[in-house]
């Protein structure tokens, strides 16, 4: 009789990030082409239902189908290749504009974060709407798992020759270590998250030229993450 599988053998199987990749695209793309189907056929049915009560429950099924729709979008773009086209930003704007769009995202936890800016008047080369949803991200992230009460402190400025982002996040003892965050996608799964999120954000800095990294400091009992940029040649090292 043959024996029974191990219990592990599934852990030890190793699928190429590009293989996985290419799958989830090709299932999100053979969904999105099922929830048209439905999303038009629920058209064709709300016209047939005429004015009655059927017609708003038809309209939160559709609401129901975009909103499923727009997910599987999103996860296509978390797993896309990415491909910043730069052009020339001051530091400072960049900082401020990031600032704003911070306040206006988050507008009901913007409060709880400390901004700390001084950049001068270097020049960065990057695409401003990639990188925007990079940080984006890591402050989604922040405020979407537990923080201890205080304030989120956020330091952007000009060290040796680099464009310096830097994130302290009060949190409680972490499961292990900081060393490979972002480097682990779908590691980490709850519902509507997918443990991708911050493998993007290192794709991208990374696209950038830059590095990303993350340690946890046990004594203040922060995570603190920082995201390191090359300046434009010819701009000041430091502000």
């Amino acid at each position: 009789m043959a024996e029974p599988p191990s219990e592990d053998r599934s852990d030890a199987l190793d699928v190429a990030w590009s293989d996985v990749v290419r799958f989830i695209r090709q299932l999100s793309h053979d969904l999105r082409n099922h929830l048209n189907a439905i999303e038009l056929q629920s058209a064709y049915i709300s016209e047939l239902a005429g004015e009655n009560e059927l017609t708003g429950e038809i309209k939160r099924l559709r609401e129901m189908i975009s909103g499923l729709t727009s997910a599987l979008q999103s996860l296509s773009k978390a797993i896309s290749d990415v491909k910043p086209n730069p052009i020339p930003y001051r530091a400072t704007d960049f900082a401020e504009d990031l600032r704003k769009k911070i306040d206006r995202d988050f507008s009901g936890e913007s409060a709880a974060i400390t901004w700390n800016i001084q950049v001068g008047d270097a020049m960065l080369d990057i695409d401003p709407q990639l990188l925007q949803e990079a940080l984006s991200e890591l402050f989604a992230n922040a405020f979407r798992h537990i923080r201890g009460k205080a304030n989120l402190v956020v330091t952007v400025k000009m060290e040796n020759g680099q464009f310096l982002f830097i994130m302290e996040e009060p949190k409680a003892p972490l499961e292990g270590t900081a060393d490979n965050w972002g480097c682990e996608p779908l590691r980490k799964v709850s519902p509507n998250h997918y443990g991708l999120g911050l493998h993007r954000v290192r794709a991208i800095i990374e696209a950038h030229g830059g590095k990303m990294h993350a340690h946890y400091d046990p004594n203040a009992s922060k995570l603190i993450t920082t995201l390191a940029l090359p300046v434009s040649s010819g701009s000041s090292k430091d502000a």
